[in-house]
């Protein structure tokens, strides 16, 4: 005959185990997705700030490792390239930004991820000779 006593203690133990494993991957995911829409707001607020009449790449790479070191922590960003360029025959400012892929936490060395941010230069907008 077999004896099952004790048996729920095991069984509360692995369906914890479980639960709990399933949690902390759920809640990975969402720090991942965090961190992806964190960097893509980043570097489109790095673009529209390049591209104001008179703005900067310097500024446009500040303002995308303010935005990241506020949400996420400071010098998470690996590196920020603003580049200008013509689409379609209007200028337009591309901000590209690279940072880990979190893996445990914010650590770990999953990779990277790459995001772009656009933005029309507005200075492009502008007749010539029309700025003060």
């Amino acid at each position: 005959m077999l004896v099952e006593e004790g048996s729920a203690v095991v069984d509360f133990v692995l369906v914890g185990v479980l639960v709990i494993a399933v949690a902390l991957a759920i809640l990975q995911l969402a720090l991942g997705l965090h961190v992806r829409n964190v960097l893509t707001d980043a570097a489109g607020e790095g673009a529209r700030r390049a591209a104001l009449v008179g703005g900067t790449e310097a500024e446009a790479e500040q303002r995308v490792r303010d935005l990241t070191g506020t949400a996420l922590t400071e010098g998470y960003v690996e590196s920020v390239t603003v580049s200008r360029s013509s689409s379609d025959g209007v200028a337009v400012v591309q901000v590209d930004v690279t940072a880990p892929v979190p893996v445990l936490g914010l650590l770990g060395p999953g990779g990277t991820l790459h995001v772009t941010g656009h933005a029309v230069d507005e200075a492009g907008l502008v007749p010539a000779g029309a700025l003060p």
